[in-house]
């Protein structure tokens, strides 16, 4: 039993969803999302100590994603449910990747983001590599159907 456990683990989309797992929890802390006028850069954690709303929102999206890809890994017994939280983590990076071109895009101009950093791209990375997985875990359940019918 515990060999079938360790041969579902090793799929592909166990591998792409742990990538989008450590870019949504681990390089926020390595990439800065934005400097601002005087050059200090900020990362997500900073947004814990801002005080704004929409920071701090944008700061727990991070963590849900990389929580819910990480929870999502585990599920291999249940595809469709791995399929399901797979597309729920691509909504909750497309909704934390507008709050992110929100903030880089500010609308008084240069008095918040000066500079935009590298980090505005980890939603886009993990989308990409949730998409990956989700197509993945679909070619997995097609198969099983297949199998499935020529018993």
């Amino acid at each position: 039993m515990q060999t079938i456990k360790y041969n579902m683990i090793q799929r592909i989309q166990t591998v792409y969803l742990l990538l989008a797992t450590i870019g949504s929890g681990g390089l926020i802390f390595v990439f800065d999302l934005w400097k601002n006028v005087e050059g200090i850069s900020f990362f997500v954690i900073d947004a814990f100590n801002s005080g704004n709303t929409w920071l701090l929102m944008m700061a727990v999206l991070f963590f849900i994603s990389a929580f819910l890809t990480f929870f999502t890994i585990f599920l291999f017994k249940n595809r469709k449910l791995q399929f399901v939280l797979g597309r729920l983590s691509i909504l909750i990076n497309f909704i934390l990747l507008g709050v992110l071109i929100y903030f880089s895009q500010n609308l008084s101009g240069e008095t918040i983001v000066s500079e935009k950093g590298i980090g505005l791209v980890i939603p886009i990375l993990s989308i990409v590599l949730v998409v990956l997985a989700n197509r993945a875990i679909k070619r997995d359940e097609e198969l099983v159907k297949s199998v499935d019918r020529l018993r």
